[in-house]
């Protein structure tokens, strides 16, 4: 298996807390960062997304911390899909500093929602698979 979809990012002053570490909430503009550009590594645009009638739909997230991130931390974000066949998927998502220490793990559960009718399609994975150039990048 092939090491999972990542990419960089440098944790900006701005924002961190109080405490001077990266507030909770960035954590989910990081995975959210780290999906989009997975998907766009993979072919699929916003507006392919649209185009098509659909978007993605974030249906339950979860955040584990384990180490603090402090301003000019360099970190990797992970993320890789898993299909469980029907109207949902998984997302499994890291975030690692440079050095290998883990700070965050992220869970979320996915859908993708026809724009018209406003209810989730039944077969995602034959959307993405069929927008992609290179539908192996999500696992399909």
């Amino acid at each position: 298996m092939s090491e999972p979809f990542s990419v960089r990012v440098t944790v900006r002053g701005y924002e961190t807390d109080v405490q001077g570490h990266l507030n909770q909430a960035v954590y989910l503009n990081y995975a959210e960062h780290a999906r989009w550009s997975l998907l766009q590594e993979a072919g699929i645009t916003q507006s392919g997304l649209i185009a098509q009638g659909v978007g993605p739909v974030a249906l339950e997230t979860t955040v584990r911390y384990r180490r603090e991130l402090l301003a000019g931390d360099e970190v990797d974000v992970s993320c890789a899909f898993t299909w469980r066949g029907g109207k949902i998927f998984d997302i499994a998502q890291t975030v690692t500093r440079a050095d290998g220490t883990v700070a965050a793990e992220i869970t979320a559960v996915g859908g993708l929602l026809d724009l018209a009718q406003r209810k989730l399609v039944p077969n995602p994975q034959e959307v993405f698979r069929d927008l992609a150039k290179d539908p192996g990048l999500l696992g399909l």
